[in-house]
């Protein structure tokens, strides 16, 4: 559930702006947030600039449509910007499409973030609600330890923002694609963290490392999005020419992460790219997409190597059921599902009493 705006605090308003020329958006938008928030709305760029410039103290957020007549939505963030307003009103852009021009030139400007429509509720009331929240902290603070102090809300925020976004957009994209992956994810994360926080792999990590380690694995299979159903979710082996396109998740993954800039921003990205390419590799380089071998492949992507086999063996799938559990340590210590660094197997194996748990209802 969202976290709920508390209309009581005097300090800052809890109106939105929704500008958008199109009647039916702006209803979509009505529904989403009228239940937390007063709504006022726009219909074109012109309109609501002229609104907010009437009162700059009405609007908690402003939710901004790019293509509109008489004054686009660029337009009016730049005005809002020359203004200085962007740094006192959160403005979210909200549209269907997008070029990185206008992504340099919104986020230049001042934007929080960018929308694609079409939204899915949860996910935009959650980032929304988040920003709203930090900006009636700012109101809050007065004196110069308490700015201090918002400056180490903000980062948290940050932090927040960027590890809901990411746990959110997948569990969001994934989970009309395949209703197991949910707990997949959350197994491959905490299997990832504990051989890190717990056997010598993570020698020399400090704990935030282990932290951006363990929340990108959960990006690791992002790629499968690209990947149709009637390979996906195909309850038999699957062909020759299906494994091959089955396997470009690994590089669609890379792809895609690359194209969030606000996660190419955070220390996290560096780990989830490599692991969404490379987790499919293998210690003896017969793996793909690169064909790495060995430590050529990095620490993490080993790690959630082993743990998605380890995941995939123990749990039902459309195409198999579950082993017993002798049997899957046998597959993976006799290399049946790929070969693996002896050091990565002597901790996995020190450790899979403790991981097995993780299994149990």
């Amino acid at each position: 559930m969202p976290v709920e705006v508390n209309k009581a605090d005097s300090l800052v308003s809890d109106m939105i702006l929704i500008v958008d020329d199109d009647e039916f958006n702006r209803g979509i938008l009505d529904n989403i947030f009228s239940p937390y928030y007063s709504i006022d709305e726009a219909s074109n760029g012109r309109e609501g600039l002229d609104k907010i410039l009437a009162d700059r103290e009405k609007y908690c957020a402003i939710l901004l449509d790019v293509m509109m007549p008489e004054m686009n939505g660029l337009e009016v963030l730049r005005r809002l910007w020359n203004e200085e307003l962007t740094s006192k009103i959160p403005v979210f852009l909200i549209t269907a499409e997008v070029n990185n021009e206008v992504l340099h030139e919104a986020y230049h400007l001042g934007v929080m973030d960018v929308i694609l429509k079409p939204v899915t509720p949860y996910i935009v009331l959650r980032r929304i609600n988040s920003v709203v929240e930090l900006f009636r902290a700012r109101k809050r603070l007065g004196n110069r330890v308490e700015r201090q102090n918002l400056e180490l809300i903000e980062k948290a925020e940050k932090i927040i923002e960027l590890n809901r976004g990411m746990i959110e957009a997948l569990s969001a994209a994934i989970e009309f694609r395949n209703g197991e992956s949910g707990e997949h994810v959350r197994r491959i994360h905490d299997i990832t963290k504990y051989l890190l926080e717990n056997t010598e792999l993570g020698s020399g990590l400090d704990s935030e490392e282990i932290n951006n380690i363990a929340l990108a694995s959960i990006m690791h299979d992002v790629g499968k999005i690209a990947i149709p159903d009637s390979i996906l979710n195909k309850p038999a082996r699957l062909t020759k020419e299906e494994f091959e396109v089955m396997k470009t998740h690994t590089v669609q993954g890379g792809l895609l992460l690359e194209k969030i800039p606000q996660l190419r921003e955070n220390a996290v990205y560096k780990y989830a790219y490599d692991i969404a390419r490379h987790h499919h590799e293998r210690w003896d380089g017969r793996g793909y997409p690169d064909g790495l071998k060995g430590d050529e492949i990095s620490l993490w992507a080993q790690i959630v190597s082993i743990a998605d086999v380890y995941d995939a063996l123990s749990c039902k799938r459309v195409y198999k059921d579950a082993f017993p559990r002798d049997k899957v340590i046998q597959m993976i210590r006799d290399g049946e599902c790929g070969t693996f660094s002896p050091r990565l197997l002597e901790c996995f194996f020190k450790a899979e009493e403790v991981l097995q748990t993780f299994y149990r209802k």
